[in-house]
């Protein structure tokens, strides 16, 4: 079944303004259609005072010696009817004397249905009590909206006892409905709060929340997550870093994941994470379709989706491939698009807000970081500029015993096979880490002419050497080319403060430190 305006309906009682004398007398009556109608209108005042059981098992009587209160019966099962679906609420687990019976919908065991407010359907029933009485022997129901009312609720307990209750329109007042029972011909007035889910339709009773966010004691490893979308023509792929579950690594950045595709690059944790892990508690406005038909699918645009989201897990039961529509404007909701999990029967409307896959770019999530080796994992780094070397080599003073802490202290330094400071070398490589990307640089044309600056470098810990060559682009950016790819752009300062500060090096000069 589909519905035919998107997003949940929100329930909202409208009141009625009466002035003068008049309102003192009608309060609690319906509002008149016209002038000859006026006279059929109950003038007496309703008995407040008194409440009523509307509704009980006819099969159970006496009260319960331990709490002096009238024994109630167990429903089996109620059939909702109003002007939009029809609902069969059936029990699902008995009662027992630590919890009561819940309840589920009859044919829709395979959808994600939110139980608690099914529940209310049956709940709400038991035991119900009248507000107000209103009219005993009503000549005229129809005031009241009753000769046909637009909601009617079969209550079946499990002894066999069977009330249909009617719901009528709102009292003048507000905050209370006309209702009458199959009991009596006597109308009766009961909170709106308690009747306001019997006007519900199928999709107000489906679970807003598309995955549910796993127990921390039980949440998975997310190891990768890859977003297809049609109008890029590559795959962002996101991996887990391994290295990040070692508590003896320094280096990179506090990230768990790392990109792979479109190009090999850290990744900001803060800008990241909505993107690895959003399909744990991804929520949704509304509902499209319930057992959603091929045509249903076809016509949400989900048959060829415009972004597919899949993420495999350490465990494979929280494996999910979500597809979603190309964005669309809702009237209710704004930016939103469709949504349906992979082997799914339900299309769900979904924010686009919180569907971020649709429009994420990897300089979206990418850190601006690309250096981010820990200063004392490096076992040598080579600095060329201008015609000049400068080659470092760096080795622990005592390799079997390296303290948890490290400093300038526990190592010795060359440069160019000289003794070099340690600390104004650590001081150096402070500046170089500074490097930060302004965008990508990917399939951009490597040049012919000779890097304006290249650092080498090989970090013990990954046992990794990297190669990044920095290229003259345009007056106020540099390309960066790490091992043999374009990579990024930076800024052109940053270049010339490392050369200028490579020239000082073999002097006693402070380095800059600020480059833009």
């Amino acid at each position: 079944m589909k519905k035919a305006a998107k997003g949940i309906i929100g329930l909202s009682a409208a009141l009625v303004v009466l002035g003068g004398g008049l309102a003192a007398l009608k309060l609690t009556q319906p509002e008149e259609n016209n002038q000859e109608e006026s006279s059929s209108q109950v003038s007496e005042n309703p008995d407040a005072g008194d409440e009523v059981v509307l509704i009980k098992d006819k099969n159970i009587t006496g009260t319960d010696p331990d709490t002096g209160l009238d024994l109630e019966g167990v429903i089996e099962k109620v059939d909702v009817k109003n002007k939009t679906d029809e609902l069969h609420v059936i029990k699902k687990t008995d009662k027992t004397e630590d919890s009561a019976a819940t309840y589920t919908l009859d044919g829709y065991d395979d959808i994600n249905l939110n139980t608690s407010v099914v529940g209310t359907l049956a709940n709400n029933a038991n035991g119900m009590l009248s507000a107000s009485t209103i009219d005993e022997n009503p000549e005229n129901l129809g005031k009241y909206g009753l000769e046909n009312p637009e909601i009617t609720v079969d209550i079946t307990y499990e002894t066999g006892s069977q009330t249909t209750l009617m719901i009528g329109n709102e009292t003048p007042k507000g905050g209370e409905k006309y209702v009458m029972t199959s009991e009596g011909n006597t109308v009766y007035t009961v909170k709106s709060s308690t009747l306001a889910n019997y006007s519900k339709t199928l999709f107000d009773f489906i679970q807003s929340t598309i995955v549910e966010t796993p127990d921390q004691s039980n949440y998975p490893i997310v190891e990768s997550l890859k977003v297809e979308r049609e109008d890029i023509d590559y795959d962002i792929l996101l991996e887990y870093d391994e290295k990040s579950n070692d508590d003896g690594y320094n280096g990179g950045t506090s990230a768990t994941h790392l990109m792979v595709q479109p190009v090999e690059a850290y990744v900001s944790v803060e800008r990241s994470t909505d993107i690895t892990n959003g399909i744990f508690g991804l929520s949704s406005k509304g509902v499209y379709s319930v057992h959603s038909t091929e045509a249903d699918i076809a016509e949400a645009g989900l048959k060829e989706p415009f972004c597919t989201v899949t993420m495999d897990c350490d465990k494979d039961e929280y494996d999910y491939t979500l597809y979603l529509s190309e964005p669309f404007a809702d009237e209710d909701n704004g930016k939103c698009c469709y949504a349906m999990l992979k082997g799914g029967n339900v299309i769900y409307i979904v924010s686009a807000e919180n569907a971020k896959w649709l429009t994420v770019q990897p300089i979206d999530i990418a850190s601006r970081i690309f250096i981010a080796s820990y200063v004392w994992n490096i076992t040598d780094l080579k600095v060329e500029c201008e015609g000049e070397n400068y080659d470092f080599v760096i080795k622990p003073k005592d390799p079997d015993n390296k303290p948890e802490t490290l400093s300038s202290d526990d190592f010795v330094t060359t440069l160019n096979n000289a003794e070099f400071d340690t600390e104004r070398y650590r001081q150096f490589y402070s500046f170089l880490i500074s490097a930060s990307a302004e965008n990508f640089a990917l399939d951009v044309e490597i040049p012919d002419s000779e890097p304006l600056a290249s650092l080498e470098y090989t970090d013990s810990y990954t046992n990794e050497t990297v190669k990044i060559d920095f290229y003259d682009y345009s007056n106020l950016t540099a390309q960066a080319v790490i091992n043999g790819k374009s990579k990024f752009f930076v800024a052109k300062s940053y270049v010339t403060t490392l050369i200028g500060n490579a020239k000082k090096l073999n002097t006693d000069d402070e380095f800059i430190t600020t480059w833009k």
